[in-house]
């Protein structure tokens, strides 16, 4: 048997500085919303300032198990902590669809009963929000490509920039006709979006948690690989799953009649399972064959 774990990472180097900065605009734009809501008497600033008070947890959420995931196992944690990544990524998720169930009961409740509005002071805040949003978010795009946990976040700020945007749309378009009802409906018409574009994101994060295939790793064409290598007869007890929101792992018996010929092919499989797939931890066990079959050798055993 023969564990592996190459020491390279899809994650960038460092995000620390970026949830800094994040959190920090985050406070900073909560605590000008609270001001000029009780200034200009709008709940929907101070509303939207509790709202805003939840990507500041996000962040911190996020950034929690970014420095989690940073830490060496111990004798309890064999795998460290990279899981609290996964976690982390499933809690912003949720927490979108709270924030996109907040909006929608707030919507409806403006439908029915429309407000006025402070148009111009709201819009100007508004506009504030989305520029602090947009920088935040930038601030996470480069690594939402490759880890979920950042992709959590990116998508937390966007979306917030989205909600700010349709409330400088609203405010602008109210001004001019008057009409109440614009507010809630491009408020819905937002929800939407930001439904439809964190939908992925819930589903990943589930699927992580449930030590599904990571997204674009294909298990079939890994096996089929391994089976095609000198000396293996057969591949079973294969799987593949995520440590991390950037780490992938995987186990499998190979059955070589005549052995391995030596380190080297643990060295060089290693390294084409990292280069070919993605593959940061694998374990393989050598099994001979034989009268005794492993237990594990059905595809539906585990």
């Amino acid at each position: 048997m023969t564990h592996a774990h190459h020491g390279h990472s899809h994650a960038p180097a460092s995000y620390g500085r970026a949830f800094a900065i994040g959190i920090t605009l985050n406070v900073a734009f909560v605590l000008l919303e609270l001001t000029y809501g009780f200034l200009s008497r709008s709940l929907a600033l101070v509303a939207d300032a509790g709202h805003n008070a939840s990507d500041v947890l996000g962040l911190l959420i996020s950034w929690g198990a970014y420095i989690l995931a940073k830490r060496k196992p111990s004798a309890r944690y064999t795998y460290g902590l990279r899981r609290s990544s996964i976690l982390a990524s499933l809690a912003n998720a949720v927490l979108l669809f709270v924030a996109v169930g907040a909006i929608l009961l707030e919507a409806v409740r403006r439908l029915t009963h429309p407000e006025p509005i402070t148009a111009v002071t709201v819009m100007w805040v508004a506009a504030v929000g989305i520029v602090i949003n947009a920088v935040t978010a930038y601030l996470f795009a480069s690594g939402s490509r490759h880890d979920l946990n950042l992709r959590s976040a990116f998508q937390h700020m966007m979306a917030d920039a989205l909600v700010s945007l349709g409330v400088v749309i609203a405010g602008a378009l109210m001004a001019l006709t008057g009409w109440l009802w614009l507010d809630p409906a491009i408020s819905l018409l937002v929800a939407a979006v930001i439904l439809l574009g964190s939908w992925g994101l819930l589903r990943e994060s589930v699927n992580l948690t449930l030590d599904a295939v990571p997204e674009g790793v294909d298990p079939a064409t890994i096996k089929a690989y391994l089976a095609a290598l000198p000396g293996v007869m057969e591949v079973h007890n294969l799987h593949v799953w995520g440590m991390s929101t950037t780490e992938i792992a995987l186990t499998a018996h190979l059955v070589m009649p005549n052995g391995i010929p030596n380190d080297t092919f643990y060295t060089q499989v290693q390294h084409e399972l990292h280069d070919e797939f993605g593959i940061e931890h694998a374990t393989l066990q050598v099994e001979y064959g034989g009268a005794e079959a492993c237990r594990f050798a059905p595809d539906e055993v585990v």
